[in-house]
């Protein structure tokens, strides 16, 4: 009874202790986060300001007189890249091309996972091999060959080389590897085939996988600019980036059009980012499971 008695004052002290240990925690991880936040809204408050405003010295941070003017010029300037299209090119490219690496990668990663056939070790290993490859060793194979196909200045352009990237096929084979092999098994012995087997009972199961593979293919995607940049050359299939770059440089000392610019690029992201954080953390996490 002495050692019960002794035992509940300490319990009590550690329930109480924990939201405290959780406060001081919270703490700096609010700082970081204000941190990282602060030239985000620097650059979205600057956009909302009229030009004198921005270089006037003291500087201030809140916009005296807001206007939404520099989005206007920035969306629909025609002195360089259209801004507006560029941002529908971003959206349509990194919308395709995460549905068809979504299909692609967890067709090939639930082969590999769960097929068995003759040389399935010897093609995952060249997949993992290919991880290593830098990617500007491609950029010129890959200019030769869109341009003898003649699909410069196009979609395809933009959208079928990412296709090729090894990192999905990675992490949907690791996510297949953690199901339990009973459950295919059970399947198959009430007649499923593959295809059935990997639609209606594995793809259920690795959704946490698939909504983190989505969103990593859709923020490459979308802030891709080396390929873009090389590929296409034309004004109305210019993605933002590239569209972004030519901006600041026609309106170098017109600073409020350059932040409304990049604050209207980097929007989605941060949308996305907050809407589906949870995935991303679950997914990073889960990359490295197996049975």
């Amino acid at each position: 009874m002495a050692v019960l008695a002794g035992r509940v004052p300490r319990a009590r002290a550690l329930r109480v202790k924990a939201p405290m240990l959780a406060a001081v925690s919270f703490v700096p991880l609010l700082a970081l986060a204000a941190l990282w936040l602060l030239p985000l809204a620097w650059i979205a408050l600057t956009g909302l300001k009229p030009e004198p405003e921005i270089i006037r010295l003291p500087i201030r941070w809140m916009p005296v007189h807001a206007t939404t003017e520099n989005f206007g010029i920035a969306l629909t300037t025609t002195r360089t890249a259209n801004v507006g299209r560029a941002f529908f090119n971003s959206a349509f490219v990194a919308g395709a091309e995460t549905l068809l690496i979504l299909a692609i990668d967890a067709a090939a990663g639930y082969a590999l996972a769960r097929l068995r056939f003759r040389g399935r070790a010897l093609v995952f290993g060249v997949i993992v091999a290919s991880l290593m490859v830098p990617a500007q060793i491609t950029l010129v194979p890959l200019y030769l060959m869109f341009a003898d196909a003649g699909w410069l200045n196009s979609y395809q352009a933009l959208i079928l080389p990412g296709l090729s990237r090894a990192f999905g096929v990675f992490l949907m084979r690791q996510f297949f590897l953690a199901l339990p092999g009973d459950l295919h098994d059970a399947a198959r012995i009430d007649g499923a085939g593959p295809f059935t087997i990997f639609r209606r009972v594995a793809l259920p199961l690795v959704k946490p996988a698939l909504a983190a593979l989505g969103i990593f293919t859709f923020l490459r995607s979308w802030n891709d600019f080396t390929w873009p940049l090389i590929a296409i050359s034309s004004n109305e299939m210019m993605t933002l980036p590239v569209a972004l770059a030519r901006l600041l440089g026609s309106y170098r000392v017109e600073y409020g059009i350059v932040m409304a610019g990049a604050t209207a690029s980097a929007l989605p992201l941060i949308i996305v980012f907050f809407l589906a954080q949870r995935q991303i953390i679950q997914g990073v996490a889960l990359t490295g499971m197996k049975d």
